[in-house]
């Protein structure tokens, strides 16, 4: 999950089903804080208990948590305060095990973000096989060498400026990453002519 699961102040019945829902999906949940909910001294990712089975990068430095029953390596930082500096820079995944996996709140689009800049020379440059992004509110995609760098945009859109299906990314690592884009059956919001 990359990033901007809380916007700003939330609610304990919120946070409560959040916390119900990443236990219940019984699997390794991986979670890097964004700009909206970075992990500063009031962060719901700080001050509060969550499952075994997820993992927070609180950290604005890349962090290695290995998962052996998959021979994966999962990568990962978070965002300490409302901006922060390019993460992928200079990154490299290590060379052994099956899968490479990055999970960064950080924006592809604009070179000069305050939001985690992002270029297509530090994706190429970076060794994943994926790299699951947050941050744009609109579903993306970009490959460069051998790595998907792909962003599910919001779950449900929150106004007019964020117009038509919203969703999740379905992830296939095989051979390469393949993404396909599943919409999730929330309000939308259209412009009818």
């Amino acid at each position: 999950l990359s990033g901007d699961l809380f916007d700003g102040a939330y609610s304990q019945e919120s946070l409560q089903a959040v916390r119900v829902a990443l236990e219940e999906a019984a699997m390794p949940v991986f979670i890097s804080p964004g700009n909206h909910d970075y992990a500063g001294a009031a962060s719901p990712w700080l001050r509060e208990t969550w499952p075994e089975n997820v993992h927070i990068f609180t950290k604005n430095t890349m962090e290695t948590v290995f998962l052996e029953e998959l021979g994966c390596y999962i990568y990962g930082a978070g965002f300490e305060s409302m901006d922060c500096p390019a993460l992928l820079q200079g990154f490299k995944a290590r060379q052994e095990g099956l899968w490479h996996i990055g999970v960064l709140h950080g924006d592809p689009l604009v070179a000069s973000s305050p939001y985690c800049p992002i270029s297509a020379p530090q994706v190429r440059a970076s060794g994943l096989d994926y790299l699951a992004l947050g941050h744009i509110h609109k579903e993306g995609r970009l490959r460069q060498g051998n790595t998907l760098c792909a962003w599910p945009g919001c779950p449900m859109g929150q106004g007019f400026d964020e117009l038509g299906p919203k969703g999740v990314l379905l992830v296939t690592l095989d051979a390469k990453a393949q993404a396909e884009f599943v919409p999730l059956d929330t309000p939308r919001f259209h412009v009818l002519q």
